[in-house]
């Protein structure tokens, strides 16, 4: 279930320009979509997810049109937003019934067998009857991927889910979100990019409402092979004059040093080492040379 996205554009009143004539095509996989805080992200989500209408621009699932067909958009739509909120003193069991019901599925046998499934998928079973004020930030993201999965939804929008986890949690939900299966169309919108690394086959980049690079996480690492150098430096003014002098692609400190990474299409001279490529080089890239344009 292939969504076409075509010459998308959209301008807030306050006249923050969110997305600038973007057209992209997300294939039936999990699919990364990458970008810095107010990039455009959680607009381009919410625009698909049919909460908000873009100014310009069209949007097809699988032959729906998506803007002109919301309800049934929303029929086959699981949608877990940057910002959450549940019920507290409820349950887990009893707001997934209530959820299912308001998504249609009256049938109570029907119900409670698919609310129970999902318990078990999303590993909250042990926690089904305790109310949701009293899970953990991981437990709420999890109970959030379940009722985005009420309905046996084609198409699942998870809007920068792991921010805030810790480190254990996060794994837990990336597992979860990877168990999702086939025949589902999942839109991964993080600012981290290892999240993007350990689970998408394709992804885009965005940035200021721009569209900077589509493709398979493995061809831009691919791209990149051979051109990147580091090396570690240990005073301000070394680093400042890298900075000057090449294509710093980030630096980080090490042990009290500067750790440098550089783009460049040879050794940029002693002292550097070719390192592996990651994503986040590409990320970074791709940044800059939007920001010379």
């Amino acid at each position: 279930m292939a969504l076409t996205i075509t010459n998308l554009s959209k301008t807030y009143p306050n006249g923050v320009q969110a997305l600038k004539n973007l057209t992209l095509t997300i294939p039936n996989v999990m699919f990364g979509l990458l970008g810095p805080n107010g990039a455009g992200k959680s607009s381009l989500m919410r625009t698909i997810a049919t909460l908000q209408d873009p100014d310009e621009g069209s949007i097809d699932l699988d032959g729906l049109d998506v803007l002109a067909r919301k309800d049934d958009v929303r029929r086959i739509l699981g949608y877990l937003p940057q910002e959450f909120g549940v019920y507290p003193k409820i349950s887990a069991t009893d707001l997934l019934h209530h959820l299912a019901v308001m998504k249609g599925i009256t049938n109570k046998g029907e119900r409670t067998a698919m609310v129970d499934a999902i318990l078990n998928q999303t590993n909250l079973w042990d926690y089904r009857k305790k109310s949701l004020s009293t899970y953990s930030g991981g437990m709420k993201q999890r109970f959030g991927i379940a009722q985005a999965l009420l309905a046996n939804p084609k198409l699942i929008i998870v809007d920068e889910p792991t921010a805030g986890l810790d480190p254990a949690e996060r794994n837990r939900f990336l597992n979860l979100l990877s168990s999702v299966g086939a025949g589902v169309t999942v839109i991964l919108s993080t600012h981290i990019v290892q999240d993007v690394r350990e689970l998408c086959p394709r992804m885009a980049i965005i940035s200021n409402g721009e569209l900077l690079l589509e493709g398979a996480p493995n061809d831009a690492l691919n791209s990149l092979a051979g051109r990147i150098w580091s090396k570690v430096v240990a005073s301000d003014d070394e680093l400042r004059a890298l900075e000057a002098n090449f294509q710093v692609v980030s630096s980080h400190l090490v042990g009290g040093l500067h750790e440098v990474r550089v783009f460049a299409d040879s050794s940029p001279g002693d002292g550097f080492r070719s390192v592996e490529s990651d994503l986040e080089d590409v990320y970074f890239i791709n940044l800059a040379r939007q920001g010379k344009r």
